[in-house]
């Protein structure tokens, strides 16, 4: 066995899967389900992070694993665990069941232990898909307190419209950043809300941004 095989990293079932699922989504999905990137299109593979977007529809685990070549875990309603496809997704991407509310201290914690180990963590603050006419539904408390509590960095990804079929939708994803002032400090729920909110703000900076983008396309 040649020295380079040797020290070859052998993948873990999880890798292996997110690999053949890029595979699958580059040569199969891609033509029937475009999308384009903006922003930092160059994959965060350097460290773990916290990858937050706005909730549109079940597809939108594609771009946000797009946002890495690594895997991830995304947080996903445990609702979704208990039969069918979705059940069997869940199992293979290792995602982490969540109650509604975001107050679900059990994946809070599986969800640190996998961000220590640097892994990459998705988490949809909406809690649900938008359906509405609001730019964004109220965010649930989870990803700023995460981010804080393991001093990891959050990718804000934002779309403009949702995936469908033979329609291009528009992925914005922002630079990282972190909530570093919060750091070694205990936190009150005024804390908690106020990195919230800034969480928010940061969404809807780069969605002004896209549709800047998008308007001036179109003007072109």
């Amino acid at each position: 066995m040649s020295e380079k095989n040797k020290n070859k990293k052998k993948l873990t079932k999880l890798e292996k899967w997110f690999r053949t699922m890029r595979r699958i989504h580059k040569y199969l999905l891609l033509p029937f389900l475009p999308y384009k990137k903006y922003g930092h299109i160059e994959r965060f593979n350097d460290r773990a992070y916290i990858i937050v977007g706005n909730h549109m529809s079940v597809l939108d685990v594609i771009p946000a694993a797009m946002a890495t070549d690594k895997p991830i875990h995304y947080m996903a309603k445990k609702e979704l665990f208990e039969k069918g496809i979705s059940k069997w997704f869940t199992a293979k991407c290792e995602c982490i069941p969540v109650s509604r509310d975001g107050t679900d201290v059990r994946a809070m914690m599986t969800a640190i232990k996998y961000l220590k180990n640097g892994e990459n963590i998705c988490i949809f603050p909406e809690g649900t898909r938008n359906k509405t006419d609001e730019l964004f539904l109220p965010f649930k408390s989870g990803a700023a307190a995460l981010s804080i509590r393991t001093k990891t960095p959050i990718i804000p990804m934002v779309q403009v419209n949702k995936i469908k079929v033979f329609k291009k939708s528009h992925v914005f994803y922002g630079e990282p950043f972190e909530f570093s002032d919060y750091y070694d400090k205990k936190l009150t729920p005024e804390d908690i809300a106020v990195c919230d909110e800034i969480l928010m703000e940061k969404f809807v900076e780069l969605y002004g941004k896209l549709e800047k983008l998008l308007g001036n396309k179109k003007k072109k």
